[in-house]
């Protein structure tokens, strides 16, 4: 064959072709099952909250803050609505509980760790540096409550830190959304059992 005549043969067009187009859809392939994934770890992370919350509702308050005795610790009129001076909330992490206004709270370490317990059987990847649960006085509740906590706070918790590793990355990283659900914590462990630690 001569070289003039190789030079017009089209006969590895095709091949050519389809060599270029091959990368460029497996990489379409694996966008769309990382985006699958994405959406369902997304998910996961989401039911994680969303069970989280509602077991910390329900359970003793990761802050002591909850069952503290406002009329005898801070001479609130009974009946009065606990004020956002003396308690406007507490952010609670694995370690510690960071009170806003004139009250202070101590970290229930049991407490936090049955929430995070009960979040990963959900979704394994979340640990307790992943969690925050925040008590957030919103005006519900009355000080010198016979029948539960003083104040009835606008409980939240949030996960922050996940990464999902996709495969078009070969091993990297992307940081996932922080993702948070609320409760108002009128049905607390303290209400249900009667026991505020002797507060009431």
């Amino acid at each position: 064959m001569s070289r003039a005549t190789l030079f017009r043969s089209e006969t590895g067009a095709t091949a050519a072709e389809f060599a270029l187009v091959v990368p460029l859809l497996i990489l379409f392939l694996f966008g769309i099952i990382d985006v699958g994934r994405l959406m369902w770890e997304l998910n996961q992370a989401e039911k994680a909250t969303q069970m989280g919350v509602r077991y910390a509702v329900v359970s003793d308050p990761v802050a002591s803050v909850i069952n503290t005795d406002f009329v005898g610790d801070f001479s609130i009129p009974g009946g009065d609505p606990v004020p956002s001076d003396v308690f406007e909330k507490a952010v609670c992490d694995n370690a510690a509980c960071e009170v806003s206004g004139e009250a202070t709270s101590d970290h229930d370490s049991t407490a936090f760790g049955n929430i995070v317990s009960w979040m990963q059987r959900f979704d394994g990847r979340v640990q307790p540096a992943n969690v925050t649960v925040t008590y957030t006085n919103v005006g519900l509740g009355y000080s010198g409550n016979p029948t539960g906590p003083d104040v009835s706070p606008l409980t939240t918790v949030e996960v922050s830190g996940l990464s999902f590793s996709p495969i078009i990355l070969f091993g990297g990283t992307l940081p996932l959304p922080s993702v948070r659900a609320s409760l108002t914590m009128e049905d607390g462990e303290c209400s249900v059992t009667g026991d505020c630690n002797g507060s009431n």
